[in-house]
């Protein structure tokens, strides 16, 4: 599955929940939602929107971002998709979307949610339907 497909396979299935999406198709809105947010901020700090800041001393580096209302609205229309799409890939590695939960638990949740995220969906069809890229 290619970039725009993935984006706009994403938008059309907004709240399905059922089902099963593939890795690249998880991976490709990754990506677009890194992309569209990394242009958001910077349009966000140029227009004096959002506040940023960055701060070099003691041997590191250090930058934060608050984000402004664009950046709010941004997130608040993908949420939906973004966890309809986390169910389906959880799905497709044959595991409930209850799953997600685990994201709750501090490190180590995350941890294990990516290697869900990056592991080869399960062959042939599951109890969540037929194999996406059959």
């Amino acid at each position: 599955m290619n970039f725009a497909k993935a984006v706009s396979n994403v938008y059309r299935n907004y709240f399905n929940f059922s089902g099963r999406a593939q890795r690249s198709e998880y991976w490709w809105f990754f990506l677009f939602s890194v992309i569209v947010s990394f242009i958001i901020m910077v349009v966000e700090t140029a227009l004096g929107l959002g506040q940023g800041a960055m701060m070099r001393g003691g041997g590191g580096f250090e930058a934060s971002y608050n984000g402004g209302p664009l950046s709010m609205l941004w997130s608040l229309v993908n949420l939906i998709p973004a966890l309809a799409l986390s169910v389906r890939r959880l799905h497709d590695t044959d595991r409930s979307g209850w799953w997600l939960l685990i994201g709750l638990v501090p490190l180590i949740g995350i941890i294990v949610l990516i290697v869900f995220f990056a592991s080869k969906g399960y062959p042939g069809a599951n109890r969540f339907g037929d194999d996406p890229r059959a």
